[in-house]
């Protein structure tokens, strides 16, 4: 099932802050509606960011009244501003933008000849996540024996995508394999994403699923309750890897107690045109720490912080699993900019 759908000029895509209670689908028709969608994360995890930007930009075209080529080609460029401001960490969502005004830009066909093409790319943008997410499933399930209990953070699944996953294929595809896997989630605070969305594909999958709170990793690693940690990634810069915060701690605790610590990521992650000090962390409503469930958990006035993400070295990485192949950090710091993006 996929998480998002292009459909006659409406977008159509499951509403993630409704799970596990409910699977609710529903339509987007502008680009407007789109960025608030992502922004309100109704739309999240990175890859899905990347996709459904594309299509924000699609409906753009849709919706267009200009008369030129130029004065799409404008209004594509105000519609992309609008979108690069929801999200600010998510390398996705930027690439996903300027893949399709690249396209766009370097159109030599007419008015509806470009249109055309962005509603196209966008659409085989969709397609190829979903192919580069069993690619990344297939890589890493080599890394998985049989037995193998892994512990992994926040969504990187299906709904985190368009469909099939990342660290969560790499699970898909040892279980297809026939390898029997075990799975701790870490609740995943403030917006409780492991709780709400991995348990919810875990149990859907009827794949073995332990939920734990955020503070109970150190203690299901020294009582050598896990043996693997996969987590996705929502930004893989020359030096760190930036996901979901709790990441860092998961990963020095997986270094202490000698447990490989993976990330699952497609090569649209990757932004080797930084380091760690050059990117910009999301911060987010206070009131995501101080409520809970709509009630109130924390004195009023009390000051909050409130960051997405953290950023993870590289020396805690074992290996990252892309779709191409299985990289060690060494690897990875030999990549160019360009042989990472464009190949």
């Amino acid at each position: 099932m996929r998480t998002i759908e292009w459909k006659n000029g409406v977008v159509v895509t499951i509403d993630q802050t409704k799970l596990p209670s409910t699977v609710e689908f529903f339509e987007i028709r502008t680009c407007a509606q789109m960025a608030e969608a992502i922004k309100t994360m109704k739309i999240r995890g990175a890859p899905l960011l990347g996709v459904a930007a594309a299509y924000g930009l699609a409906l753009t075209v849709c919706n267009s009244k200009a008369s030129t080529k130029e004065g799409l080609l404008a209004e594509l460029n105000d519609s992309a501003e609008l979108l690069r401001k929801t999200r600010p960490t998510a390398v996705n969502l930027f690439w996903g933008v300027e893949r399709i005004l690249r396209k766009a830009g370097e159109s030599s066909g007419n008015l509806s000849g470009v249109k055309d093409l962005v509603i196209q790319e966008a659409q085989r943008m969709a397609d190829e996540d979903v192919k580069t997410n069993r690619a990344i499933g297939e890589n890493g399930a080599r890394l998985i024996k049989d037995g193998d209990v892994i512990l992994t953070h926040c969504n990187a699944g299906s709904l985190a995508t368009v469909d099939y996953g990342t660290a969560l294929a790499v699970i898909r595809v040892a279980k297809e394999q026939g390898k029997r896997v075990r799975v701790f989630a870490t609740e995943t605070r403030p917006k409780l994403q492991g709780a709400r969305l991995t348990a919810f594909e875990l149990k859907r999958d009827n794949t073995p699923v332990t939920l734990i709170t955020d503070c109970m990793v150190g203690y299901v690693m020294y009582k050598s309750l896990v043996n693997k940690v996969i987590v996705g990634a929502d930004r893989i810069v020359k030096d760190a890897v930036f996901n979901k915060i709790g990441t860092y701690t998961i990963a020095v605790l997986a270094y202490e107690h000698k447990i490989p610590f993976y990330v699952a990521a497609p090569k649209s992650t990757f932004d080797l045109a930084h380091y760690a000090d050059g990117v910009t962390i999301e911060e987010r409503n206070p009131e995501e720490v101080t409520f809970c469930g709509g009630q109130k958990i924390a004195p009023e006035g009390v000051d909050v912080l409130n960051p997405a993400f953290d950023i993870t070295p590289l020396k805690y990485i074992t290996a990252v699993i892309c779709e191409d192949k299985v990289l060690s950090p060494a690897e990875f710091k030999k990549l160019s900019f360009n042989s990472a993006i464009n190949s």
